[in-house]
């Protein structure tokens, strides 16, 4: 099932802003619609009486002169309109038939009353006019067309619904200018925080004169404070002790490499104390200087020295020396033979990964080298494990955390933790993914190299 993404909250005040003003400009719209159309309508039919009882006034004076077929056909009707008067010696002046009204108004005029009603004849909308004539007992009806009204309301409809249209973009517009606006001290903690999170603990936010957004910088200016002043506390309190550790350690260590020489004389069980006793003074004095390491990168007290170095041969060197010295290398053939980076973090990064491997998945399979196509160099370590939970990828990095599978094996939990750190330090980054056999890889990415040319095919000149 596909979980559909849930908008942006800026867009969402959008739309919310978009729908009111849609809303509101529909019912204004048909507000002022009905209110037009009630008023231009009553016009025309105030109008249509007016001008009918005038030519039924026009007509009744005919009547009395004896003009009535001229008069009649010399009305000034409206264009579109037609009339008709009904009187039985008057037949032949009939354009229209008498049933083109609307029965209901012709009873009206035959009981001796006048009245109005609309119509619709032949597809056309009218307002039909009924007047009797009382002198001569006849009716005189005339037909006034709606068409131009209707044309004019319909004028207005386009033109309030395109305001409607308007009102709405703008009320979009609007809304998200304001959001983007509510937002952005939002933003500025998010930017402030996400900073803080990448190590800068000193990134503040900047102080306002808004009085509510200046108690939220206020807070979180104290909390940054507070978080800042604990993880220093709790650096220098490791990098103390780590070192107040060394004097008592090297000393441990000393007295037990003198007992580790005359092994030979003591006894079987007290041999098995003294394999034990050597084997945690060495790993505890590891995880000291390891521990010591770490304050020092972490307070920026470790310099770094770029220079140029052959990473073909500085790996060779450095597996030579681990322990699994045989496991395989592979160079890229694209990768730089000559390479600018740190020659002493680059080792401590492969040889942790190494012995990572080592300690806690049966060893490295494959140690590769090489470059991406942006330039920046990669190093990959396969091992033989089982590979690492996807719930541990994203802490297995960290200070004495280690995958499910080696919580029960020895070693510090510090080596990927300074991996990390070298690999910070030089601009990099590391993570761990599956190794193609199976296990896990251990992949680090340093930032672009800067190979030196280097002519290959250049001979070789003896003397």
């Amino acid at each position: 099932m596909i979980r559909l993404r849930s908008p942006r909250l800026a867009t969402r005040v959008a739309a919310f802003f978009g729908i009111i003003g849609l809303l509101s400009g529909l019912g204004l719209t048909t507000a002022a619609y009905s209110v037009a159309r009630a008023s231009l309508v009553d016009q025309r039919m105030a109008g249509s009486r007016a001008t009918a009882f005038d030519h039924a006034l026009e007509l009744r004076d005919a009547f009395e002169r004896g003009t009535i077929t001229e008069t009649f056909q010399g009305l000034d009707i409206e264009p579109g309109g037609f009339a008709v008067l009904t009187r039985p010696s008057l037949t032949f002046l009939l354009q229209f038939p008498v049933t083109a009204f609307p029965e209901s108004l012709r009873a009206v005029v035959e009981n001796g009353n006048s009245g109005h009603q609309r119509f619709e004849y032949e597809g056309e909308n009218y307002i039909g006019i009924g007047v009797h004539i009382e002198a001569n007992d006849s009716g005189y009806f005339e037909a006034f067309p709606l068409n131009g009204t209707e044309r004019t309301l319909a004028i207005l409809v386009t033109a309030l619904l395109v305001g409607s249209a308007l009102a709405a973009l703008l009320a979009v517009f609007f809304g998200f200018s304001t959001s983007r606006g509510l937002l952005r001290p939002l933003t500025r903690v998010t930017t402030t925080a996400s900073t803080i999170a990448s190590g800068s603990l000193d990134a503040r936010l900047e102080p306002t004169d808004d009085p509510e957004l200046s108690r939220l910088v206020t807070a979180f200016n104290n909390m940054a404070d507070a978080v800042q002043s604990r993880i220093e506390r709790e650096e220098r309190f490791a990098s103390e002790v780590s070192h107040e550790l060394r004097s008592p350690i090297t000393a441990m260590t000393a007295a037990a490499e003198v007992l580790a020489a005359r092994r030979d004389e003591l006894s079987e069980r007290s041999q098995q104390a003294l394999d034990l006793l050597l084997a945690q003074v060495r790993r505890f004095d590891a995880m000291v200087i390891d521990l010591l390491e770490l304050s020092r990168l972490e307070a920026g007290a470790v310099d770094g020295h770029l220079e140029e170095v052959d990473i073909g041969d500085l790996s060779r060197r450095i597996l030579a020396r681990s322990s699994t010295p045989h496991t395989r290398l592979t160079v890229k053939p694209e990768t730089p033979v000559i390479a600018v980076t740190d020659r002493v973090r680059f080792e401590r990064i492969l040889s942790n990964l190494i012995e990572n491997a080592h300690v806690h998945a049966g060893g490295a399979t494959e140690v590769t080298i090489d470059t991406q196509r942006v330039g920046d160099v990669v190093i990959t370590v396969d091992d033989a494990g089982s590979g690492v939970d996807p719930d541990d990828r994203g802490r297995i990095f960290e200070r004495f955390t280690r995958g499910g599978a080696a919580r029960h094996r020895e070693g510090t939990g510090l080596g990927l933790a300074l991996v990390a750190e070298h690999s910070s330090a030089l601009g990099g980054w590391a993570y761990v993914d599956d190794a193609p056999s199976g296990g896990a890889r251990f992949v680090v990415v340093l930032p672009k190299s800067e190979p030196t040319l280097v002519n290959h095919d250049m001979p070789t000149v003896t003397s």
